[in-house]
């Protein structure tokens, strides 16, 4: 019998805390689970088959709509906060007491949330194109992102060579590649997110993003090991707080993926199943304190 991959695992469902997640679940069940949070107005279609994949190859996935979302029930809250909490609902309502988290974008401000809500819970954090609350440019959308978000496309999936991609040729290619790969599954895929979504998701974003006195103290509470990715160039979530995460996280390293835009997983996706597959597997995930690792 053929294992499940990223096309053809089942959409299932646990109810937890009045919601009713939808999930899928594949990959090698040993160890400790990958749980994946979205980005802004992402469903579990949105995650990109070589990646999922190609960390299925070793560990157990598991991909997720949070409350309100896509095929999930309930409301979608307006914090990170309120997410992360949710986000613990469903991983203990699958009777799991221990996962790995991978984090993208605002699914990064979840995860770091989740990790300070149940610490006991998340054993490592995968960071990836994200900020800390108050980072630089995250009290609102950034202008690029104001513009990208706001242009017409002839095709709606070209909005992501966009958000993810820089203009490069070599950057636009990839993004090509990708959007091939993303529309791979055409069977049993997740609804689009609506309006209601995007709103109360941007709410999150603006609230975690304000500005405050000691914005990155809360940082020194996620003792978690973390790696940090994103592209040199984010223009959705400007770089340097990446490096903010990096230096304020008590046991991190960041890596910067050249040319790349919000979506450097997308652009590099076997190079990053490896640097995430080290990380996840080694027995101590950093052989010295503070390393910064530029690709």
């Amino acid at each position: 019998m053929t294992e499940p991959t990223h096309q053809t695992a089942p959409t299932q469902f646990v109810d937890a805390a009045g919601v009713r997640f939808a999930y899928r679940r594949f990959g090698k069940p040993s160890g400790v689970p990958l749980v994946f949070n979205m980005h802004f107005t992402g469903t579990m279609d949105h995650w990109d088959p070589l990646v999922t994949d190609g960390l299925a190859a070793n560990r157990e996935v598991i991909l997720f709509d949070n409350a309100g979302v896509s095929s999930s029930s309930g409301k979608v809250p307006t914090s990170a906060e309120e997410m992360a909490a949710n986000a613990a609902f469903f991983i203990e309502g699958l009777g799991l007491s221990k996962v790995d988290v991978l984090g993208f974008s605002i699914g990064g401000m979840v995860a770091q949330a989740l990790a300070l809500f149940k610490p006991d819970l998340v054993r490592r954090l995968v960071l990836v194109g994200t900020g800390p609350r108050g980072g630089e440019g995250m009290a609102t959308l950034t202008p690029e992102a104001q513009a990208i978000f706001g242009a017409q496309y002839a095709k709606p999936d070209d909005l992501w060579l966009k958000v993810f991609f820089t203009p490069s040729a070599a950057s636009q290619a990839a993004g090509r590649a990708f959007l091939k790969r993303f529309r791979l599954r055409n069977k049993d895929r997740d609804p689009e997110a609506d309006e209601a979504v995007a709103a109360a998701q941007l709410a999150a974003i603006e609230k975690w993003g304000a500005p405050s006195a000691d914005a990155f103290a809360y940082l020194r509470g996620i003792t978690q090991p973390t790696l940090v990715i994103n592209g040199n160039h984010d223009v959705i979530v400007y770089s340097v707080n990446s490096l903010i995460l990096q230096q304020n996280l008590p046991n991190a390293q960041l890596i910067l993926y050249p040319d790349s835009n919000h979506g450097s997983q997308y652009q590099y996706p076997m190079l990053f199943v490896v640097d995430v597959a080290r990380f996840l597997d080694a027995e101590t995930p950093f052989p010295t304190a503070k390393e910064v690792h530029y690709v």
